[in-house]
């Protein structure tokens, strides 16, 4: 598709980006993209998801638009001294989306799925990795809990976006080569 390998904005991106960013936003502003599980951060998030499939359907300039949405609400929201510095807050957010489609760029035509499976893979990692790099790197974190967390986040935020991207990305394309209809 050649729509993801450009570099200029359209009207289509800007609408995707600006309602993929106002789900992110909306996730963390009503608190719904935190998911309660027995871990040390005691949630695990899926505000990363819309920056992930931005990614996927239109490139990674739409979800590095989406990614600073994420970013510019998570510094607003913030509640805890962590995510209110721009720079933990903002830059891994917007680097999701880039390493999510080079990713699902790299696969894409070996296998659609796979593709998806591994944007979903990286671009949680790329957040909670970039994230707690971050932490401790400006002490917010001691680096010996760094290992208990990355596990314990990562495994079910990793195991969460893989259902909704592939989900959702594989519903879209759907609906959009017509391969299935909207029933009314």
């Amino acid at each position: 598709m050649e729509a993801t390998t450009s570099t200029t904005l359209n009207t289509r991106r800007i609408v995707i980006a600006g309602v993929l960013g106002a789900i992110s936003i909306l996730l963390g502003w009503t608190r719904l993209g935190y998911i309660p599980v027995p871990n040390l951060a005691a949630n695990a998030t899926i505000m990363h998801v819309p920056v992930i499939i931005g990614a996927v359907m239109e490139g990674w300039l739409v979800g590095a638009i989406i990614g600073l949405l994420f970013g510019l609400s998570s510094f607003a929201l913030a509640t805890i001294p962590l995510f209110k510095n721009p720079l933990v807050a903002i830059v891994p957010r917007i680097i999701i989306g880039i390493t999510s489609y080079f990713a699902y760029a790299a696969l894409k035509r070996s296998n659609e799925y796979l593709a998806l499976v591994v944007a979903a893979i990286v671009g949680t990692l790329t957040n909670t990795i970039l994230v707690l790099s971050l932490a401790g790197l400006l002490n917010y974190i001691p680096w010996e809990l760094m290992p208990p967390i990355l596990v314990t986040n990562a495994l079910p935020e990793v195991i969460i976006a893989i259902i909704l991207v592939v989900a959702v990305v594989t519903a879209w394309k759907r609906i959009e080569t017509g391969s299935v209809q909207a029933k009314m």
